[in-house]
């Protein structure tokens, strides 16, 4: 949770005090959630107890606790904390909080450096922690809601541990509620099913949990309110989507994961998810209509054909009319019959394709539009599968080279089937013929 002061002994005015930093936690053991970094045996719990903290990067999203960890781990390492934005600090600044840190040093005291948002940092201003971090001058403990793999470089990753902080629980937003109720010494005027609904609008955000419940307590009601009452009062929180971030691509995996695994109400409702974060319906469109052609492929030749219908229609109607064409779309796919049949075969081809370089075409299936070219064999043995019987000349049409592959397998499911049969009649066709001749 956020916090403004540069060291742990500094206190706000008792008034006017936000209710979060009331309840901000004084020991690691005050901590609700995150078990899986700061228990017995993970990797903070495990640290403390060697007396061996190295530098960190939490990963997790808003009002989770990571800067509330920092602090308290400057609290039990004795090291001084100081806290910094990347979105307003520049180089000037940094290096004033590396000399800073440089002279306590001198004097025997270590310093935390906990750099909010650090991926905001671009990469000079990266490089610029490592020779203090590998000094001891800082213990560097960053925090990012974004992907470390993507936005961190990877000369700071080598040096730091990267722990992954998750969202609250409902389990740990009760625990949070009623630590909340008894620090205001009252219970919230709200019902059972009104109260759970009040820490779903919070989306897993402790901090958000607790602005709501200051909201809530303010209330002046002579009965428990009910989740429409509380829904009346309150704005809902919106859910945390960034179409550029991490959630826009956990999303649509599971959007893609859900059609490909022909489950119908989970694609649908990762769909709304997306929608209703405020997804660009467009994106949604193009991406159908991969899944269409990656998972469905030849399985269902007009699965494809219901995405451009679907798209075109979007295009036409706009929102939110057109919207309900992709969410057509999206049914269908996921209850098509599934094959990567094509796609797996387009994959190998350009594999091979690389694989074998310039190697040319056989020479009968090459045209010969001068004497030269007829005199040097070009065109010469071509069959003309239209004068076949069966219209199929068995002709091989690979470079003389390259052993012919398999690499189009179609399935046993929806309209590949029918094409499997062709195939494999095609191969019986093409072996006779061979033994022929």
């Amino acid at each position: 949770m956020a916090d403004l002061f540069d060291s742990p002994g500094e206190t706000r005015p008792a008034a006017n005090r936000p209710l979060a930093d009331k309840l901000r936690p004084l020991t690691l053991g005050d901590v609700i959630g995150q078990e899986q970094v700061l228990g017995t045996e993970a990797p903070l719990g495990t640290m403390l107890a060697s007396h061996s903290l190295s530098s960190l990067v939490f990963w997790g999203p808003p009002g989770v606790g990571k800067t509330t960890i920092a602090r308290l781990l400057a609290n039990e390492s004795d090291l001084h904390f100081v806290q910094i934005s990347a979105i307003f600090t520049g180089m000037p600044e940094l290096r004033k909080v590396f000399e800073a840190a440089r002279m306590r040093r001198q004097n025997g005291q270590g310093t935390l450096l906990f750099v909010d948002e650090i991926h905001r940092f671009n990469k000079a201003q990266q490089d610029g922690f490592l020779p203090h971090m590998e000094d001891g001058t800082i213990l560097l403990v960053g925090a990012t809601t974004e992907n470390p793999s993507f936005e961190l470089n990877a000369a700071l990753l080598s040096r730091a541990q990267v722990l992954v902080l998750e969202r609250l629980s409902l389990a740990d937003l009760e625990r949070l509620t009623q630590r909340a109720e008894a620090e205001l010494e009252r219970k919230l005027p709200l019902n059972a099913h009104a109260r759970d609904a009040l820490q779903e609008m919070s989306d897993g955000d402790g901090r958000a949990l607790l602005n709501l419940i200051e909201q809530v307590a303010a209330w002046n009601t002579d009965k428990p309110l009910d989740v429409n009452a509380l829904t009346t009062r309150l704005m809902r929180r919106a859910a945390k989507y960034d179409k550029g971030g991490d959630e826009h691509y956990n999303l649509i995996s599971a959007l893609h994961k859900s059609v490909r695994g022909s489950d119908p109400d989970a694609a649908l409702y990762w769909f709304a998810r997306m929608l209703t974060g405020g997804e660009d319906p467009r994106y949604l469109a193009r991406r159908i209509t991969r899944m269409a052609v990656e998972d469905i492929g030849l399985a269902d030749p007009q699965a494809q054909a219901q995405c451009l219908h679907a798209w075109e229609t979007y295009e036409r109607l706009g929102s939110p009319e057109g919207e309900l064409a992709l969410a057509q779309a999206v049914t269908y796919l996921a209850l098509a019959p599934k094959s990567n049949a094509a796609y797996v075969g387009y994959k190998a081809a350009m594999a091979l394709a690389k694989q074998t370089g310039s190697t040319p075409p056989p020479k009968h299936i090459l045209n010969a539009p001068t004497s030269m070219m007829k005199d040097q064999g070009y065109g010469a043995g071509y069959s003309y599968d239209h004068d076949a019987e069966d219209g199929f000349s068995g002709q091989n049409y690979f470079p003389d080279e390259v052993k012919r592959p398999a690499l189009y397998v179609p399935v046993e499911r929806g309209f590949e089937r029918e094409l499997k049969k062709r195939l494999d009649y095609f191969s019986k066709l093409r072996a006779q013929r061979n033994t022929d001749e």
